[in-house]
């Protein structure tokens, strides 16, 4: 399975690597949230979230990993497209920008929806 991106989140497959061996141990050792938001925007509100479908989000060490237990789930935003997300673990990362230096530190925010 190939990536998938709705505007700044992006699911990555956990498949055919060392982590998704991992896989039950990795959830065993995670926390199940009881919500299925996996961003939302600082400016607007608007959330990107699962709307239909089985599926859980659970958080390990800073990470998201969303799992989905039915033939697929739907990916909703109010900016973007809905999509539809197959069975399986995915990690959910948020997209960052480049917003130059400060003092000699690199800076990073957020992108905003």
């Amino acid at each position: 399975m190939n990536p998938i991106r709705q505007g700044d989140v992006i699911l990555t497959p956990v498949e055919s690597s060392e982590l998704a061996q991992r896989q039950p141990a990795l959830l065993d050792r995670a926390q199940r949230l009881n919500y299925l938001t996996l961003a939302e925007g600082e400016v607007t509100g608007h959330r990107h979230r699962i709307a239909d479908g089985e599926a859980e989000l659970y958080e390990r060490h800073g990470t998201l990993y969303l799992s989905v237990r039915s033939e697929s789930a739907r990916l909703v935003h109010e900016e973007h497209k809905p999509i539809d997300i197959p069975r399986g673990l995915w990690q959910v990362r948020i997209q960052r920008e480049y917003v130059g230096t400060e003092q000699q530190q690199v800076v990073f925010r957020s992108v905003e929806d």
